[in-house]
């Protein structure tokens, strides 16, 4: 099954997804701020990646940059979530090369149709 990493810094996120995503046959990797998730990327080469837009260190914005600036992650799908929920931080998702976007709270089924097209299931 498909690897998924997680970069939330949210405990209660963090369990709540990983519990759930495995339960649903993925594997899970998981890191609590956006300069780990880089690096834990490159090391772990998921299929997908869900990225917290308010993290510290490095915010979701910039690692998502990072993330699509680096040859060997360029290509990984990134899926922003994010608790706001105004159009322009859709644009803006977008346009840090996120290659979709889920506002929270996170509801399952919605979000695992967006996993599912980008992992082309």
């Amino acid at each position: 099954m498909a690897k998924i990493l997680i970069v939330e810094d949210n405990d209660m996120n963090l369990d709540m997804l990983s519990r759930r995503l495995s339960r649903r046959g993925f594997e899970i990797v998981s890191a609590r701020d956006g300069a780990t998730g880089v690096d834990m990327a490159k090391q772990e080469l998921p299929d997908l990646i869900l990225m917290d837009m308010s993290l510290p260190v490095m915010d979701g914005w910039e690692a998502t940059k990072a993330l699509k600036a680096a040859g060997e992650t360029a290509a990984i799908p990134v899926i922003a979530l994010t608790a706001h929920a105004m159009a322009s931080d859709r644009e803006k998702a977008l346009a840090s090369g996120c290659d979709d976007y889920y506002t929270k709270p996170i509801e399952l089924p919605g979000l695992l149709e967006k996993i599912d097209a980008l992992l082309g299931n």
